[in-house]
């Protein structure tokens, strides 16, 4: 559908980009999945789609061979073949989140790059890392990190943290019935456990005081987005944990491995602070969801590539889901492109503002 296709992204979640220039084996490195032996990532979905949308963004016919596209990337230098990718990506302005690789670009550098608006959504496992690695006690630790979580509020669009997987088995529910907010002793004596066992550098995997950060990071009243792998228990092991913050004030964004899509899709049609965002195919979140709950959240990085492949992608796919509907007469093609717009961009302009 036109109106789809021709929309411009807010991109919820994603990361920033390596700086430098790559030869074959080093950009390979950083494309998604595993060759087999013998084989190149060059044949794959994602390389497939690089060497579509890519090379016309640096001067060169679609589909040229991968050791042309590198050649043309390092003739332009990493800084103008990063600038020009990002530009013609079709994404409006992006919520960066940091912490992933010290490496990688940050919001200020991203922003130039790209010529849009970045904000940042700080990381708080390796806040609590950073925080811990200058604390000398426990009681220091414990008020610095509350003031370093508070502090880090002043200018950020909102806060990101892991969902499961190293927070305990039971994921955010891990450490109380109700998964409110931990008691000060509670607190104090999972800090004790953590920082006698940890080596420096070593991000927080305490389930209860891992609760802890989050519930400090609620009490700044900016979004929330929990990041989900393929693995764990994914974002239904939350529930009680989104319940609890209902009403608080704090939006909260999951952002779902492709097997837990659809729990996360249920959970952001349940609770009226809860969204969901997703990178791919959003045709059956918005079967499952009110539409003003479903973001673009790519989760790309490292290669500039990435952004623009997850973006034309995502883009081709709700044209599809928007266009199955109006063809259906499901939806009028009006109520199609309000769709669009609302999952493509509006929907993050106003959790995320820009000014």
């Amino acid at each position: 559908m036109a109106g789809a296709a021709q929309a411009h992204l807010v991109d919820a979640h994603c990361h920033g980009v390596y700086p430098g220039d790559l030869g074959l084996g080093s950009f390979e490195a950083r494309l998604p999945g595993a060759a087999a032996p013998g084989t190149t990532l060059f044949d794959s979905p994602t390389g497939f789609a690089l060497r579509r949308w890519c090379p016309p963004l640096l001067g060169l016919e679609a589909h040229c061979a991968p050791a042309r596209y590198l050649a043309r990337r390092r003739e332009l230098g990493a800084y103008e073949a990063t600038r020009r990718l990002l530009r013609g990506a079709g994404i409006a302005a992006y919520v960066l989140d940091t912490g992933e690789c010290a490496e990688l670009t940050s919001p200020k550098d991203l922003a130039a790059a790209a010529g849009v608006p970045v904000r940042e959504t700080v990381r708080l496992e390796p806040l609590a890392q950073q925080v811990a690695d200058t604390s000398g006690t426990v009681g220091a630790f414990l008020a610095n990190l509350a003031e370093a979580v508070h502090g880090a509020a002043v200018g950020a669009a909102g806060f990101s943290c892991c969902g499961d997987g190293t927070a305990g088995p039971a994921g955010l529910d891990a450490g109380g019935a109700d998964a409110g907010p931990p008691g000060p002793a509670e607190v104090r004596q999972a800090a004790v456990a953590w920082l006698s066992a940890r080596t420096v550098g070593a991000r927080p995997d305490h389930p209860v005081l891992l609760r802890h950060i989050r519930w400090h990071a609620v009490a700044t009243g900016l979004p929330l987005l929990l990041r989900y792998g393929a693995g764990g228990r994914g974002p239904s092991a939350a529930g009680q944990f989104l319940r609890a913050t209902a009403g608080l004030g704090t939006e909260v964004v999951l952002l779902p491995g492709g097997p837990h899509e659809a729990a996360a899709a249920d959970l952001a049609a349940e609770l009226p602070h809860v969204y969901v965002g997703i990178g791919r195919d959003p045709a059956a979140a918005l079967g499952r969801t009110p539409f003003g709950k479903v973001l673009y959240a790519s989760g790309a990085g490292g290669l500039p590539e990435l952004a623009v492949t997850a973006a034309k992608g995502f883009l081709a796919e709700l044209g599809r889901a928007v266009a199955v509907r109006v063809a259906s007469g499901e939806w009028s093609a009006a109520d199609g492109c309000h769709v669009a717009s609302l999952v493509a961009a509006g929907n993050a302009r106003r959790l995320f503002p820009f000014g």
